[in-house]
C-alpha cells in the first residue's frame, strides 16, 4: 500500500512512539503546519521525517538526492510523524510536538507539487502478533540497556524503572534514547522484523558499554539530549 506524504527532511531519525517537539521558522513548513491544520476533522494530520544522509556541503554519493539540489541527500527509510500539539508564535512559526507513528520507504520524491518536498511512500510491516523470539531477546536487550544507562547516568531514574514490556515498543525507545550515531539509528529503523532489531540493539549495546568502560568517557547525556529538540529550518 502506498500514499504521497509531505516530507521533513531533519538531521535525526524518529522512531514509532517517540516524541518529536519542532521549532518551525522556514516559511515552506510554516505552510505545511498551516497545511495539517487545516486538514478536515478526522483526517491524518502526519507527514513523513527522513534522516539527512549527506549534508549541505557534502556532495551526494549514495542515496536519494533532493531534487533541485546537489548537496543533500536523504535516506530511503523514515517515519511518520503525527502532529499531537500546535503553538503559533507571534512571528508567524511553530512549536510543534509530534508522536512517531509508522515507518515507510520513500519512492518518488517531488519538489513542485508543494511549497515543500513530497513523496510516494510505501508503509513498511509491523509486526501483528506475540514473538517468542522477540519476547526472550527484549529480557536480554533490557538487562544490558539498564547497565549501559548505569554506565552513561549517576542515576538513571525513572527510564530504567519503566520500559515497556513489549519488544517492539522496547526495540524502538532503545533505538532513540541510547547514545547511537544517526547511522547506527537509521539502520535500526530500516530493519522490519522486531527480533532482528532487538539483535542489532545488543550488539550496539555491548560494544558501546564496551568503549564506557575502557575510555570512562561519557557521551552527552541523555537528559541534555531530551532537553533539545531538533529546529526545523
Amino acid at each position: 500500500m502506498t500514499a504521497r506524504l509531505p516530507v521533513f527532511p531533519l538531521a535525526t531519525v524518529l522512531f514509532p512512539g517517540l516524541v518529536l517537539p519542532l521549532h518551525i521558522f522556514e516559511e515552506r513548513y510554516r505552510a505545511l503546519v498551516r497545511h495539517l491544520v487545516g486538514l478536515p476533522e478526522g483526517a491524518a494530520r502526519e507527514f513523513g521525517v527522513v534522516a539527512i544522509r549527506s549534508g549541505w556541503e557534502v556532495a551526494p554519493a549514495a542515496g536519494r538526492a533532493v531534487p533541485g539540489t546537489d548537496e543533500v541527500t536523504l535516506h530511503e527509510v523514515g517515519c511518520t510523524a503525527e502532529l499531537r500539539q500546535v503553538t503559533e508564535l507571534a512571528d508567524g512559526g511553530f512549536d510543534i510536538v509530534t508522536v512517531g507513528r509508522r515507518r515507510f520507504r520513500m519512492a518518488d520524491v517531488n519538489q513542485h507539487s508543494a511549497p515543500y518536498l513530497t513523496a510516494q511512500v510505501q508503509w513498511l510491516p509491523e509486526p501483528d502478533g506475540p514473538d517468542a523470539a522477540a519476547g526472550a531477546l527484549a529480557a536480554r536487550v533490557i538487562a544490558v540497556f539498564r547497565q549501559y544507562l548505569g554506565l552513561i547516568q549517576a542515576e538513571p531514574g525513572q527510564l530504567t524503572e519503566q520500559l515497556p514490556e513489549d519488544p517492539t515498543v522496547l526495540s524502538h525507545l532503545v533505538a532513540a534514547t541510547a547514545a547511537l550515531t544517526v547511522a547506527d539509528r537509521q539502520r535500526l529503523l530500516a530493519i522490519d522484523d522486531t527480533a532482528a532489531r532487538l539483535h542489532a540493539e545488543l550488539r550496539l549495546l555491548n560494544r558501546e558499554a564496551a568503549l564506557l568502560r575502557q575510555v570512562r568517557a561519557v557521551p552527552v547525556p541523555l537528559a541534555e539530549l531530551a532537553r533539545t529538540p531538533p529546529t526545523a529550518n
